[in-house]
């Protein structure tokens, strides 16, 4: 439901915009040259295959005879025939395309495996982006091309329909409330329940931090969704609440695996031992996420009841929808987690923003008639408490700004012309792909955010508190100043429970414990290149931290 943006992805960037799942899709067909372990071997592949291009049609194929028209954006075809540079493109989406600007200014188009992609990466001119209409440009042929191969669901025509229109009813406004109170349950269930007896209470508890809220967050967001184990006369509401937590464990590291799995599947490029795995891997969430056993839970959210009713008025067969249940689960929860490491991670690195969110968070529970004290009744987190929290706000949005990477891409169904700010145009030829990495072209820009490498968690505040939205670029304001949930008609829909699962989990954190870096002095992980454009990035290691009951 894009963020670092289906994002159906936090989020989630995690129901990021659906084109997320598109974001590579132009990709898959180097299954068969290249060989991600080993460069050597691609060119080996590539040889044999230019070799084999001894005709017409086959140097055609392979881009030779494309060329730059008038009217066009530069063309930069790279050096290797038909994969142009796609090798450099995946190693590091950011830096392939800082040197491409450098090269050829704020607009220009690049063969990558065999597909030739328009990148606009000046920010004054993504209005023309989001707002040319879908005859034009359309996001949906990547997903359900993308879907099909990495999830096993063959999309049907209104897919994108139903899925908003469950969105716009059970996941913003009145219906999120909803929401948010199982995501309460369901996170003071998996948090507390370990540290409640009189004898954790002083003891510090040692975690990995990326691992903690990822799997916090996930099986929260997982159990709000998909329902809770039933209870009767035959099982207590206890015991029923343990088979929540290891149910929902065992899921959480099932999905791991596969999360690891899902840059290189996206890409067509898992080795056959590994795509063995990721076959199974389905294999497993589609009997877990049946509609039969889900007909089973408890509490199950309206959002899922009128997805699933949605496709099966439109014909859809039982074993698809299953197979949607895990997208859905993929596109929902595949980045709250990893965006609220980054959250609290920032937060232990930086005391000042710490201590006013937690000041801030303090005031919001007295206002509401509340306390957290030994013995005293959980605190019932409402969605009309978390509106209150602009502080909090901006440092969710300083982290996505610093996070969240989505690639936009478009199919050219048309012949068309880009109009930018600056009064240029560009053909665009039909078969192409356009595409916006606003990581780079915004997000990271120091003349629209400042010193943009650094967290600053009022960056999204006014002086008198209210929040910012005026950020300029040579005098000029700047409507897209920051992507994490895409953009247009195809933004994330579930981008409002995303934020909430965030900020409910950062909430419930600050209020009921201490917790801090093992090694205050370690520095912030790097990022791994290889999800830039799946939504919120991920760390390249782990830290350790400890955490407490913050009342005893």
């Amino acid at each position: 439901m894009n963020m670092h943006v289906v994002p159906t992805s936090v989020l989630k960037l995690s129901f990021q915009e659906t084109n997320v799942f598109a974001n590579h899709t132009f990709c898959a067909a180097a299954r068969r040259t290249v060989n991600n372990a080993r460069q050597d071997c691609v060119l080996t592949q590539l040889l044999s295959l230019t070799a084999c291009a001894t005709n017409s049609g086959g140097l055609y194929l392979l881009g030779v005879f494309r060329q730059r028209r008038p009217g066009e954006p530069p063309l930069d075809k790279g050096l290797i025939p038909w994969l142009g540079h796609v090798l450099e493109f995946r190693r590091n989406t950011w830096r392939f395309l800082e040197r491409m600007e450098k090269k050829h200014g704020d607009v220009f188009t690049v063969q990558l495996a065999g597909f030739y992609i328009t990148f606009i990466q000046d920010p004054m001119s993504f209005g023309a982006f989001v707002k040319e209409s879908r005859e034009k440009l359309d996001f949906r042929k990547f997903a359900s091309h993308l879907v099909r191969r990495v999830f096993g669901y063959s999309s049907i025509q209104n897919d994108h329909e139903i899925l908003n229109a469950s969105s716009n009813r059970h996941l913003k406004g009145d219906g999120l409330e909803v929401m948010t109170q199982a995501m309460m349950v369901n996170l003071q269930n998996l948090m507390l329940h370990n540290v409640d007896s009189s004898s954790d209470q002083v003891t510090w508890r040692e975690e990995k931090l990326f691992a903690y809220c990822y799997n916090i967050v996930f099986r929260a967001g997982y159990l709000s969704l998909y329902g809770n184990e039933t209870f009767d006369s035959k099982i207590s509401q206890e015991k029923a609440k343990e088979k929540d937590r290891a149910e929902s464990e065992a899921l959480y590291h099932e999905f791991r695996k596969y999360d690891q799995l899902f840059p290189r599947l996206a890409y067509g490029v898992l080795p056959p031992k590994k795509q063995r795995e990721a076959t199974k891997l389905l294999e497993y969430f589609w009997n877990v996420l049946s509609v039969q056993k889900l007909k089973g839970r408890d509490n199950i959210s309206r959002w899922i009841w009128d997805v699933q009713e949605g496709k099966d008025n439109a014909g859809v067969k039982e074993d698809m929808i299953t197979r949607y249940m895990f997208v859905l689960l993929w596109a929902s929860q595949g980045n709250t987690g990893p965006s609220s490491f980054w959250l609290l991670l920032f937060l232990m690195k930086h005391p000042e923003a710490m201590r006013s969110v937690k000041e801030e968070i303090d005031k919001v529970v007295r206002e509401s008639g509340q306390e957290v004290k030994p013995g005293g009744p959980l605190v019932n987190l409402s969605r009309e408490m978390l509106m209150k929290t602009p502080i909090l706000d901006s440092a969710v949005e300083e982290t996505l700004r610093l996070t969240a990477a989505p690639l936009l891409t478009r199919a050219v169904l048309q012949d068309m012309t880009l109009k930018m700010a600056d009064g240029q145009q560009y053909f665009i030829r039909q078969g192409d792909r356009v595409a916006l990495f606003p990581y780079s072209a915004i997000q990271m820009d120091p003349e629209i955010h400042p010193d943009p490498r650094s967290f600053k968690y009022d960056r999204f505040l006014n002086p008198d508190g209210s929040k910012k939205t005026d950020f300029y670029k040579a005098g000029n304001k700047v409507k897209y100043y920051t992507m994490p949930w895409g953009s247009g008609i195809s933004m994330c829909p579930g981008r409002f429970f995303a934020t909430n699962e965030l900020k409910q989990f950062a909430f419930l954190m600050l209020l009921y414990f201490e917790f801090e870096l093992i090694n205050p002095d370690e520095e912030i992980p790097e990022i791994d290149y290889s999800r830039y454009g799946f939504g919120t990035m991920q760390p390249d290691r782990d830290l350790q931290f400890r955490y407490r009951r913050r009342y005893y």
